[in-house]
């Protein structure tokens, strides 16, 4: 996993869900544990699409369960 690219998703998560970094881990379910609701989700892909340049298909959302595959996302736009 890419430290920089879980650094950057962790520090957004932190911020929109107002939560500590040091509890956000790759393993982390965004919803059940971090208490993140639609909205959260919503404001993540705006946050991804703008910082990262690039669009999340409605069907790569669904698939973001825990920051891990946030990250694994991000890391195959960047190749």
């Amino acid at each position: 996993m890419d430290d920089k690219l879980f650094n950057e998703v962790k520090k957004v998560l932190a911020k929109q869900l107002r939560k500590p970094e040091d509890i956000i881990k790759p393993e982390s379910k965004i919803i059940d544990d971090l208490g993140a609701d639609s909205l959260n989700i919503l404001m993540l892909l705006m946050t991804i699409e703008e910082d990262f340049g690039i669009k999340v298909p409605d069907e790569e959302l669904a698939d973001f369960r825990t920051v891990g595959d946030v990250v694994s996302f991000l890391e195959k736009q960047s190749r």
